[in-house]
């Protein structure tokens, strides 16, 4: 396809807006009557909602759009959908439907939009759910994105803030794809680390979380615009601290040497000025810092696993062809809530 989307401000999760703001709007919300069917509600700053309707059976409920970070209509839409569907692994659940959620000017080539959908059909049918409608409306950009809706069974729930001291703390996919895709935009990126980012990026969520759920699970989040250090100071809810190994975060080389070059994001610098009070780092270079704080679009899951089980989860997923690793340690809540060595 000749035309290319003409890109936003803030492609992907970038275009999120911050923490800190989303922060002071949700606090003032007026506050309903406690329903014992909702499990999980905004207010725990969790993945997707949960609602119980059976003794056996919770529905999970999120949605996610953005504007493309790519230029190809169909791989945004893979993108996209992947990053939606995430939430609902996040959470321990399976996919059932999904409604897409549409954005696009009149007077773009609609075969544009036909491939980002047939991108985003795709993802929803890998993940074992159905695509059953959605809404659309003119604007200026482009944006695209799923509502998605699973199904858990209620006492199976991964929360995000579960996690116990000793647990072993594992990321399943590499870090760096902001970086990655800002230095694409102006066209300092390699066609290898592009490539990469990619693959990284429309890989379902759903493979790792299927193996998850073999062993004790704690907590668990996915990793998208709030970045790795981000969504961990969410998963610590102020009752846990952590010891993270930096040497042993999986990302991508290259977005170290693009943020050398400070090809970097304002929203990784929104992430940093947010989280980075409860974060200290010993020995870390610059670079690593950046990847840390660098919003993901359709990041891995971080996992809160018991440390019995660690070892063994860390080697299935590996020879699942993911590049996870065992990176760090919950541990009892000190001055320090994040202490990242290098």
């Amino acid at each position: 396809m000749e035309e290319k989307i003409v890109f936003c401000k803030g492609g992907g999760c970038t275009a999120k807006l911050g923490a800190g703001i989303l922060d002071r709007v949700l606090s003032r919300l007026p506050k309903a009557e406690k329903d014992d069917n909702l499990l999980i509600g905004f207010d725990s700053k969790d993945d997707a909602a949960v609602y119980k309707v059976a003794d056996d059976v919770a529905i999970v409920q999120t949605l996610d759009f953005f504007p493309p970070m790519v230029d190809d209509p169909y791989t945004f839409g893979k993108v996209a959908a992947t990053n939606a569907l995430s939430d609902i692994y996040a959470m321990g659940g399976e996919v059932k439907t999904a409604l897409n959620i549409v954005c696009f000017p009149e007077t773009m080539d609609l075969n544009i939009l036909g491939e980002i959908m047939r991108g985003g059909s795709e993802k929803v049918i890998e993940a074992g759910g159905t695509l059953v409608g959605g809404h659309s409306i003119a604007d200026t950009d482009v944006k695209y994105g799923l509502s998605v809706m699973g199904t858990v069974h209620p006492d199976k729930i991964y929360a995000n803030n579960g996690g116990q001291p000793g647990d072993k703390l594992i990321l399943t996919k590499r870090l760096g794809v902001g970086i990655i895709c800002t230095a694409n935009r102006v066209g300092e990126a390699s066609p290898e680390a592009m490539n990469a980012a990619l693959d990284s990026m429309t890989t379902l969520n759903k493979y790792a979380a299927l193996a998850a759920r073999k062993y004790t699970i704690h907590a668990c989040t996915d990793v998208t615009g709030f970045s790795f250090l981000g969504h961990l100071h969410e998963m610590m809810d102020g009752k846990n601290s952590c010891i993270i190994e930096a040497d042993k975060v999986p990302h991508f080389p290259e977005a170290r040497d693009y943020a050398d070059e400070f090809l970097l994001t304002a929203a990784a610098q929104r992430n940093r000025n947010y989280t980075g009070p409860f974060v200290t780092f010993e020995n870390v270079p610059f670079s690593m810092e950046e990847v840390l704080f660098d919003p993901q679009t359709s990041g891995g899951l971080l996992i809160a696993v018991a440390p019995e089980d660690a070892d063994k989860l860390e080697a299935e997923l590996q020879e699942m062809g993911l590049p996870a690793a065992i990176v760090g340690t919950i541990i009892d809540k000190c001055d320090t809530e994040i202490r990242v060595i290098g």
